[in-house]
């Protein structure tokens, strides 16, 4: 079946401009708020605003809940990273629409059922959130803006994030290639 020019997907972004371009946006969102880039945050305070609603007493009880809203004054649906994750999710969807990329497909390695891989995507997820609970921040919050500011945790939070997928790539690796 041929596909005609207008159905083909567009090339990428070049990966270089795409880093510069977003170093400019994290700059700016440094210089405008004060804080960098983090998605971790903005589901935090969406399960916060979750557990408000359906158990207030159960929130009012918990110092977890009554601490955050201590440095969160104006509640957490008001947090900008709810909006940063919001705008992420529909400037990916028109970017998507864009390059004639979007459409639902399931990407996986030539020896990995589906379920294999739906699984690994929500065990892997999990443990990717509970890390970034665990260490106080996801790797655009940890990685990229503690790099940006210097910081050596950003710079050892980089290295291992790095180190560890190349050590894990040789044991996954069968799972991807031919």
């Amino acid at each position: 079946m041929k596909t005609s020019e207008s159905t083909k997907p567009k090339a990428y972004m070049n990966p270089y401009l795409a880093g510069f371009l977003l170093g400019l946006v994290l700059l700016a969102t440094i210089y405008i708020t004060g804080r960098g880039l983090g998605a971790s945050g903005a589901f935090k305070s969406v399960v916060i605003a979750s557990v408000e609603t359906v158990a207030p007493a159960h929130a009012e009880n918990s110092a977890y809940y009554t601490n955050f809203n201590e440095t969160n004054p104006q509640g957490p649906w008001k947090n900008f990273l709810v909006f940063e994750v919001l705008g992420v999710l529909v400037g990916a969807f028109f970017s998507g629409v864009l390059a004639n990329r979007t459409g639902l497909k399931l990407e996986k390695g030539p020896r990995v059922s589906n379920g294999v891989r739906i699984a690994g995507a929500i065990v892997g997820g999990a443990l990717f959130g509970y890390g970034s609970q665990l260490g106080r921040g996801c790797t655009s919050g940890s990685a990229l803006s503690g790099m940006a500011v210097l910081s050596l945790g950003g710079i050892l939070t980089m290295l291992a994030i790095f180190g560890g997928a190349y050590m894990l790539a040789y044991f996954f690796r069968k799972l991807w290639l031919k």
